[in-house]
Formats: structure tokens, C-alpha cells, sequence
């Protein structure tokens, strides 16, 4: 059951090393992502095409580039994540074996 959000959870954290690794080196192309992030080319060209549908990054001639939407993502981050886990640190102290 939990391996589903496992999952998510890791796809989330590469979207947000490509975001981070974009608004350091933008304009950035994906190939250069690619070396940068030791990723391969089709797993960057997902998470950009994600990034982008969601309006954290826009294509340029030069190549991506982050929006204000990045900034605010980034600058909320911690906090986000702190919420999540408490909900996780929530759920685990509900286990009844964990007595």
C-alpha cells in the first residue's frame, strides 16, 4: 500500500532536483540537465514536461528556464515538507503495534 507514495514521493524529489538544478543554471537545455544530474535524458525530459505543465518552468530558445512559480515552490519548501512529516509521524504513532 505504501509503496505507491514511496514511489510518488522519489518522482517528487527528482522533480525538485531538476527545478533546483534549472534555477542555478538557467538557461539550461536537456542534455546539459542531464549531465549536471547524472539522470538520464528521458527521465529529465519527463520532469521538465511536468515542471512545465505545472508552470514552474517555461521554455526558451537557450533552453528552461524557471518562473516566479519555482521561487515561490523552493521558498515554501521546508515548510511543505515539515508538514508532511507530520502527517507521516501522525500516522506511524496511530499504529497500534508501535506500543
Amino acid at each position: 500500500m505504501l509503496a505507491k507514495l514511496k514511489s510518488e514521493i522519489e518522482l517528487v524529489s527528482r522533480h525538485l532536483e531538476v527545478i533546483r538544478a534549472v534555477v542555478e543554471h538557467q538557461p539550461i537545455g536537456i542534455m546539459k540537465l542531464s549531465e549536471v544530474l547524472d539522470l538520464p535524458y528521458h527521465r529529465v525530459r519527463y520532469s521538465l514536461r511536468i515542471l512545465e505543465q505545472e508552470g514552474y518552468i517555461r521554455a526558451s530558445p537557450a533552453g528552461a528556464v524557471a518562473t516566479a512559480l519555482a521561487d515561490d515552490l523552493l521558498d515554501g519548501l521546508e515548510g511543505e515538507v515539515d508538514e508532511l512529516i507530520g502527517l507521516l509521524e501522525t500516522i506511524k504513532k496511530e499504529n497500534p503495534r508501535n506500543v
